[in-house]
C-alpha cells in the first residue's frame, strides 16, 4: 500500500502578517528599554552627587583672614613653664589667637574705656574690672613685664565696636583703650562685660607690645574668653536682653576651638584663654596670668 504525504501549506498572507507583528513586537520591547534605562540612571546620579537646598549649612560669617604673624610676633610667644614667686606657682606659657578685622591703633592711654571722648557718651552695661598681670620666662622664672603697652577692646552690649566702617562707628573710642604695665608688670581697665556679635562668641581682644624708640620689639596678640554660663545670665539683664541670648557658645566658635596663630596649639586654644572670673555685687572681676617671651623683661 502507497502512504500519502500531504504538506501543510501556510497561507501566504498569514505567514506576513506574524513575521510584521513578531517585529514590531521585539521593536517596542527595544524602545521601553531603552526609554526606561536613561531615567532610572539619572535618578541614581542625582540622589549621590546632588545636596537638596533645604539642608544645604550657611557659610560661615567672614571675619577676615587671619595673617601669618611676624618673626617679632612669632617670637613673643613660649612652650615653657615658669615659677612665680613668692608664692611658686606654675605658670604657662600664653598661647596668641588672631587679632581679628576690628583692631584700630592710636588709642587712648586710659585705665576706664567705657566713655566716648567725642561726646562724653558712656557704654551702659554690667561692670568689669581687668587685670592683667605679663610676665616674660626667663630660666624657668617669671619675670614681671614693665612698661608695655596692653591695648584692649571689645564690642559692647549690642555687639557693636567703635571706630568700625561696617558698625557705623568711624570716629568713636568707646570701649577701646590701652594701659602700661607696672613694675609687677599689671595693667587693670575698667570696661563692661563685652556683649556678643553673630558667628563669635563673647570675648576680649588683647595686645600686649613694647617698644624701642619707634621700634617696635615684641607684639603679642590673643583673645579672652568667658564661662557659658555666666554669658547665658549676663545676657538675660538688661541692656543686654534686648540684643537676645548668644547664638554661638565657646565650643561652636572656630576661633575658640581653633590652632593658635603661634604654632604652639593644634586646637582648642580658647580653652588656655579663659579669664579668671569673680563676682563683685553687681560686678564682675576679671584676671589672667600672660606669660610671653621678652629679652627686654624688668629684673
Amino acid at each position: 500500500m502507497v502512504l500519502e504525504t500531504h504538506e501543510l501549506r501556510i497561507p501566504k498572507k498569514i505567514s506576513t502578517i506574524g513575521i510584521v507583528t513578531a517585529l514590531s513586537l521585539s521593536l517596542l520591547l527595544i524602545h521601553i528599554a531603552f526609554d526606561n534605562f536613561p531615567k532610572s540612571f539619572a535618578i541614581t546620579t542625582t540622589n549621590t552627587s546632588q545636596t537638596p537646598a533645604a539642608t544645604a549649612r550657611p557659610p560661615p560669617p567672614q571675619l577676615g583672614a587671619s595673617p601669618e604673624l611676624s618673626a617679632t610676633q612669632i617670637s613673643a610667644s613660649t612652650n615653657k613653664t615658669c615659677t612665680l614667686t613668692p608664692s611658686s606657682a606654675k605658670l604657662m606659657g600664653t598661647p596668641q589667637q588672631t587679632e581679628g578685622p576690628y583692631f584700630v591703633d592710636g588709642m587712648p592711654n586710659r585705665s576706664d574705656i567705657r566713655s566716648d571722648p567725642s561726646d562724653g557718651s558712656v557704654q551702659q552695661g554690667i561692670p568689669l574690672r581687668l587685670a592683667f598681670h605679663v610676665y616674660s620666662e626667663d630660666n624657668g622664672s617669671c619675670i614681671p613685664l614693665n612698661e608695655a603697652r596692653v591695648d584692649i577692646w571689645h564690642a559692647n552690649p549690642q555687639g557693636i565696636y567703635s571706630g568700625v566702617k561696617d558698625f557705623g562707628t568711624i570716629g568713636k573710642k568707646f570701649l577701646r583703650g590701652y594701659q602700661v604695665t607696672d613694675h609687677k608688670g599689671t595693667a587693670q581697665f575698667t570696661t563692661i562685660y563685652p556683649g556678643w556679635y553673630q558667628g563669635r562668641t563673647t570675648h576680649i581682644h588683647v595686645k600686649i607690645r613694647t617698644l624701642e624708640g619707634s621700634n617696635k620689639t615684641l607684639e603679642w596678640t590673643a583673645q579672652f574668653y568667658f564661662d557659658n554660663s555666666v554669658n547665658k545670665q549676663v545676657n538675660a539683664q538688661p541692656p543686654y536682653n534686648k540684643h537676645g541670648p548668644p547664638t554661638t557658645t565657646n565650643e561652636q566658635d572656630g576661633i575658640y576651638t581653633g590652632a593658635s596663630t603661634d604654632g604652639l596649639l593644634k586646637s582648642n586654644t580658647g580653652q588656655h584663654l579663659m579669664l579668671n572670673l569673680t563676682k563683685d555685687m553687681q560686678s564682675y572681676l576679671g584676671t589672667f596670668n600672660i606669660v610671653l617671651n621678652s629679652a627686654h623683661s624688668a629684673r
